[in-house]
């Protein structure tokens, strides 16, 4: 099993939860504070240390990712022959290896986005090889290899969580730059202090989110979000699960992309994407990120589509064809009997609803009257409410975005999840009932359902877990 082996900058583990637990909550993790705005978190009750502890004699065991299903990183069924076209059309620049005359840096993580979701096919998340290894120095760049970036480890967005002055930070910090590439003469950067930052406990992660579904994602009303919230409130409350939208600053609508629901639509979501991952700017996010006039090596904004094109599709710049790419992207295809057999995934199913687990990850929404007919009216079984919700010390990143506070997540989709290979929104573990035991913490609004999940039999856990896989 991969284990990360940067643990000094992630946020403590659920032993070192455990041995704290019964201290003040400062002392829980290792990881960086939660925001300032959070507040202080109640130790974990003495039955459920208790049953954290006992978990390590469990035989229930994750059986691990599954094989792709057939089909899996195809296209929406249903799409009519020109948006087919427009897709693969899309798909093809998605994994498109940039240069820095097409404004690739002067910082950025990768040259492509179809290297870090490219697991289990174009669209997922981090492959089994980490991409960003050979890139480092790739056509002569000069840039080190951070200590947390492993060849066998997940593709990683490094975020400081204060700045220099003690004032949040959060913004994500570019792994490497164009310094002594080939085609890129004359500029010469320095990478961010990543030593530093490690040292004084300053720095977070996030892997790469499976695209799958997201065009049925976003066509989902924020009505039915709301709807399906309130149909659940009292169930809820006897959990002492919360939740609440990150409404968009700009027109109130609900966030739905980002681990912490940070973006409205696939558009927005791909142009920040295209300017954070490969430090190229388009109309949405025009202003380099980096200044330094000897590394500004390509006209601003890098990317505005070709008005000459052949084709209408052709000649839209690549954030639109990776919004579109996004939106035509089929879900993931879950297994009636793999793994396990179906009556184990049956019965895991059931108990997944009964211990409250259904409470955040909603098996069903719907999307309403869409203007593609692919994406209109459907049933989006994606195991999420797209609510923010706090999950405690342990998982605490310390970022704040929008109204996501340093403890708060989106309830990520798990639809898919029984072929990832890293877990977390840091990748920290690639085992689903570690995952699992991460959701209790100080603090944590999931305390109740681990609580439960703790409480299964080893065959009732087994069976949930080969549920969780077989999705």
């Amino acid at each position: 099993m991969h284990k990360l082996t940067f643990s000094v900058a992630l946020a403590a583990s659920v032993a070192a939860a455990l041995a704290a637990c019964n201290s003040s909550s400062d002392e829980v993790a290792a990881a960086p504070p939660p925001a300032a705005e959070a507040p202080a978190a109640a130790p974990l009750d003495a039955e459920l240390v208790t049953l954290i502890s006992a978990h390590a004699a469990a035989t229930a065991r994750d059986p691990g990712p599954r094989t792709a299903a057939a089909g899996t990183g195809a296209a929406l069924k249903g799409l009519t022959p020109s948006e087919l076209r427009a897709f693969n059309l899309s798909k093809d620049d998605f994994t498109s290896a940039e240069d820095v005359e097409g404004g690739l840096g002067p910082t950025m993580n990768l040259d492509n986005c179809g290297g870090c979701h490219a697991h289990p096919a174009t669209g997922g998340t981090s492959p089994t090889v980490n991409p960003e290894v050979a890139f480092a120095t790739l056509n002569g760049a000069r840039n080190v290899l951070p200590p947390f970036v492993t060849r066998n480890g997940p593709a990683l967005v490094p975020r400081f969580v204060k700045n220099a002055d003690g004032s949040l930070d959060g913004t994500p910090h570019p792994l490497f730059t164009i310094t002594g590439r080939a085609d890129a003469p004359g500029c010469s950067l320095a990478q961010p202090d990543f030593a530093a930052a490690i040292a004084a406990n300053n720095i977070v992660f996030r892997i790469p989110l499976q695209l799958f579904g997201n065009g049925l994602v976003e066509q989902i009303p924020d009505q039915e979000i709301l709807a399906s919230q309130a149909a659940s409130a009292a169930a809820r409350l006897a959990l002492g699960i919360k939740g609440h939208p990150n409404r968009n600053a700009t027109d109130g609508t609900i966030g739905r992309f980002g681990w912490k629901a940070q973006q409205v639509s696939l558009l927005t979501f791909a142009g920040g994407a295209y300017n954070v991952e490969m430090g190229i700017t388009s109309l949405q996010f025009p202003v380099e990120r980096e200044q330094d006039p000897a590394c500004q090596l390509a006209p601003t904004p890098n990317d505005i589509g070709d008005l000459n094109a052949a084709t209408a599709v052709e000649g839209l710049a690549s954030p639109d064809k990776f919004a579109i790419f996004m939106r035509f992207l089929a879900p993931a295809t879950p297994s009636a009997n793999t793994p396990g057999g179906a009556a184990s995934i049956k019965s895991g199913k059931a108990l997944f609803e009964s211990t409250g687990c259904t409470l955040c990850h909603t098996p069903t929404l719907r999307t309403a009257s869409a203007t593609v007919a692919a994406l209109r009216k459907q049933d989006v079984n994606l195991f999420s409410d797209l609510m923010l919700h706090d999950m405690g010390d342990v998982l605490a990143d310390g970022v704040v975005q929008g109204q996501a506070g340093g403890r708060e997540f989106r309830t990520t989709p798990l639809w898919g999840v029984g072929q990832r290979l890293f877990l977390l929104h840091d990748g920290r573990t690639s085992d689903i009932s570690q995952a699992v035991l991460a959701h209790a913490s100080p603090g944590s609004e999931a305390n109740e359902p681990v609580r439960k999940f703790l409480q299964l039999s080893d065959t009732e856990e087994q069976d949930l877990l080969n549920f969780l896989r077989s999705l």
